[in-house]
């Protein structure tokens, strides 16, 4: 289980606002627009350190960058130029990609991890087949959906007007999906700072992964049902979460009545589809839409992160950043070697 949508990223979705953070109700037009489906990819700004020399394949036993260049060596080619056309399309797609493949499963009574209340933000569920069903015609049974949405990922990020940098691939895909898994792995929305800590310490991953992971937030959307505690029941108490600014609250509450599942917002006031700094604007500016971003500002490390990026006059640090911290989610819970296998339909059934 990935610890993040990046996109939304994560996604889930999974990039610069220079000098004060206003909130706006539409993006600034003439800052930070997402690339054109015809733009040429900029050079990569992080490529993990090489691991030492090993043939790629089904049978490597860890992950690589450029896994499959004996293999399917156009596999990421091809995922980059159908993401384009994806996001021509439907560029709202972009930050609604998650980045775990067990999310694909489907069960029959509604009890895989995609059914779960945290992930029903989550679509795109067609891109990555459309993706499956190109990798299998030109290297069949080769190419994981663990990858593929992996690969997916980084181009959303990418076309969203972030960065594109090495990822490593060499997953295989597992045959379990579990909604409870969704509640346990996943970072709460409504986490204090420690939990959100001590729950990526479990993943092998650091404080500055937590902050930086987090700026995925940046774009996308969210249910109401994700947050609406903060506008209408903080603590057991029937009030407003007073970290929360009180003007952006009664904004949200003209969108999100009581006991709304249904409704989305965006996650980043005034941005949806593109990958910036705004989150960490956002934060500062006591914005931040979950419990689990204001968070942040309750920690020295992560405090002085979003303070940083909050006020940086480029996105390049957070760009390598996140390249680097999407490569250390991407080495968590893995299928590798014999383990696990190829799935040949990315939406199959679990039972």
């Amino acid at each position: 289980m990935a610890l993040s949508s990046l996109l939304p990223i994560l996604f889930l979705a999974c990039t610069s606002i220079l000098g004060t953070f206003v909130v706006s109700d539409k993006p600034d037009p003439g800052k930070d627009q997402p690339h054109k489906g015809d733009s040429p990819p900029p050079p990569l700004i992080y490529s993990p350190p090489p691991p030492p020399p090993q043939q790629g394949g089904k049978s490597s036993t860890r992950l690589l960058v450029h896994f499959y260049s004996a293999t399917c060596p156009n596999a990421e080619d091809l995922v980059m130029a159908e993401m384009k056309s994806i996001q021509a399309e439907d560029p709202t797609l972009m930050p609604a990609l998650g980045c775990d493949a067990s999310v694909l499963l489907v069960s029959k009574n509604g009890t895989a991890e995609k059914d779960a209340t945290p992930n029903l933000s989550l679509r795109g569920f067609d891109a990555i087949e459309r993706l499956k069903k190109i990798l299998e015609k030109a290297c069949p049974g080769i190419v994981s959906c663990a990858d593929i949405l992996a690969m997916a990922a980084r181009e959303a990020v990418f076309l969203s007007n972030g960065s594109r940098y090495d990822i490593e691939t060499g997953r295989r895909d597992g045959n379990i999906s579990r909604a409870s898994e969704a509640y346990t792995n996943l970072p709460p929305a409504t986490g204090n700072i420690t939990a959100l800590i001590d729950l990526y310490a479990t993943k092998n991953l650091t404080i500055k992964d937590l902050v930086v992971l987090s700026g995925a937030h940046t774009f996308g959307v969210s249910h109401c049902s994700s947050f609406s505690n903060r506008l209408y029941n903080f603590s057991g108490s029937d009030t407003t979460d007073p970290t929360l600014n009180s003007t952006y609250a009664q904004k949200l509450k003209q969108q999100c009545v009581p006991n709304d599942t249904t409704t989305v917002t965006s996650m980043n006031p005034g941005n949806l589809l593109t990958f910036n700094l705004g989150y960490f604007q956002t934060v500062m500016n006591k914005q931040g839409l979950f419990s689990a971003d204001e968070a942040l500002l309750h920690n020295n490390i992560t405090l002085a992160y979003v303070t940083a990026q909050a006020n940086a006059t480029s996105s390049a640090q957070f760009f390598k950043d996140f390249a680097q911290s999407m490569v250390n989610m991407g080495r968590v819970d893995v299928l590798t070697g014999t383990n696990g296998t190829i799935r040949a339909v990315c939406g199959a059934y679990v039972d």
